[in-house]
């Protein structure tokens, strides 16, 4: 048993140290003296602590690995430096994870083991919220139809999913710290090192096309998008999502051949049917053949407009421009002046757009809108069409509202189902005008509205975005 005056040397060491402190009869483990930092970070009087004893501090009388706490620190001599260990323990109802390291020191002529204790709790929740969600990632990873790689800040693969090894066709020996670039052709090498470059930089979201080399050899066009991994505001790597674009590729390049030549042959097939359907007419006086060669010739004009429309569909979709700000008045009068003269001369036009207005759409809005007056003048069934274009600015100082109104027999319910989805292979359109108008006018985030006008026609709004900072 301790004497008096070796406990009060005892209370005055650990007294003199600034952390949570206990002296304990080494071989015993009872607590003898403590400090007041050890007494606020048990939540336990002096008193209570001293009438028990270290191993009481642990729930179960064990460290997180098991271990009987006496056996961790039993036979500890003074030159054997200090031993660490965890304990769980019970404060104010919740149970803290507390690092107790320990020494064996003799004062005066007597023996103790002094122990520092520290609450790592903070450091044990994070690291369990981090496995948490390295499970939920493994989890989402393992559900992913495609490739998912896991770059550090060097671009070195720390991590993957099955897809991705699949994909490589290399194992996890072969992956793990493997430069991420080096899956890649010299020039997707390239491209993903500026993609990297600016998730790192910027921590903003890359994407981009490169050709992978799997392990065989073989190669697979790819295409990859690149997020920011962060640490609070700081950037601590990258994770990559990976898509093979063979299936894609393959069904791109061969619609390309098809569509150049079904484009060409059509177009100069059609120009030849249009072309001796109007030298026959021109010969026969049959009223009733002029008439069926007046039809042959409509249909292969109106045939030869669809392969022209089809034409500017596909570079649309294949250029996928941006939205940028655009002069209505100016856009409208390059529409205009895109007619057909002789079409354009047919029919009374009246524009009504205000100088000054600006908004936000892609560089083919000027087509849509010709598409539109070109639609609203072939098929006016009046002896001269009346057309009328006017735009104005919407309360809400965020939209444009441009309507072009016309006096003809308006647009069938079948066309309009471009708009509400309803279009179906028994009841389809019967041209591309409107899906072009459509696209055109959405690419930049706008809308697209059929009504009656006014007049009895087809009356075409569209809400048209105005710029930010306009």
């Amino acid at each position: 048993m301790a004497r008096g005056d070796d406990v009060a040397l005892a209370r005055s060491l650990v007294g003199a140290i600034p952390a949570a402190a206990l002296a304990c009869d080494p071989e015993s483990l009872a607590i003898r003296a403590v400090n007041d930092a050890a007494s606020t970070l048990l939540s336990r009087d002096s008193s209570t602590l001293t009438l028990s004893g270290l191993s009481d501090l642990a729930v179960s009388g064990t460290t997180i690995g098991e271990d009987p706490v006496e056996g961790v620190f039993s036979d500890l001599s003074p030159s054997d430096g200090s031993i660490a260990t965890e304990v769980d323990v019970e404060i104010d109802g919740d149970t803290r994870r507390i690092r107790l390291r320990a020494h064996a020191t003799t004062l005066g002529d007597r023996e103790w083991l002094i122990a520092v204790a520290t609450d790592v709790t903070p450091r044990v929740r994070a690291e369990r919220g981090n496995r948490a969600r390295a499970r939920t990632l493994d989890a989402v990873a393992s559900t992913l139809p495609m490739a998912l790689f896991r770059c550090d800040t060097q671009g070195t693969i720390s991590r993957w999913n099955e897809r991705a090894s699949e994909d490589t066709g290399y194992g996890a020996g072969s992956l793990d710290g493997r430069a991420f670039a080096e899956l890649f052709d010299a020039d997707g090498r390239s491209t993903l090192s500026e993609g990297l470059t600016r998730v790192y930089r910027d921590g903003s979201v890359a994407e981009c096309k490169a050709t992978l080399l799997t392990r065989s050899g073989e190669e697979v066009p790819y295409r990859l998008t690149m997020g920011p991994v962060t640490d609070g505001s700081a950037v601590v790597g990258a994770v990559v999502l990976g898509e093979d674009r063979t299936d894609e590729s393959v069904r791109a390049e061969r619609l390309a051949v098809l569509t150049r030549v079904l484009r060409h042959n059509f177009r100069n097939d059609l120009n030849v049917v249009t072309g001796f359907s109007e030298q026959a007419r021109n010969a026969v006086e049959d009223p009733a053949v002029t008439e069926q060669l007046d039809r042959v010739v409509d249909t292969a004009g109106r045939l030869l407009r669809l392969g022209e429309t089809a034409r500017k569909v596909e570079r649309l979709l294949a250029e996928r421009p941006e939205p940028e700000p655009l002069p209505l008045s100016r856009v409208v009068s390059s529409a205009l002046a895109s007619l057909p003269p002789r079409l354009r001369e047919s029919a009374d036009v009246e524009v009504d757009v205000p100088r000054g207005v600006t908004v936000s759409g892609v560089d083919r809005l000027a087509d849509a809108i010709a598409e539109l007056l070109d639609n609203a003048i072939r098929h006016g069934d009046a002896d001269r069409p009346s057309v009328r274009v006017s735009a104005a600015e919407l309360p809400s100082e965020s939209w444009v509202s441009l309507v072009v109104a016309d006096d003809g027999p308006g647009i069938p319910p079948a066309e309009r189902a471009v708009l509400t989805g309803e279009e179906t292979q028994l009841k389809h359109t019967s041209g591309l005008g409107l899906w072009y108008v459509h696209w055109i006018v959405t690419a930049a985030g706008g809308r697209l509205d059929i009504t009656e006008s006014t007049n009895g026609g087809s009356r075409i709004e569209l809400s048209l975005r105005v710029p930010e900072n306009a």
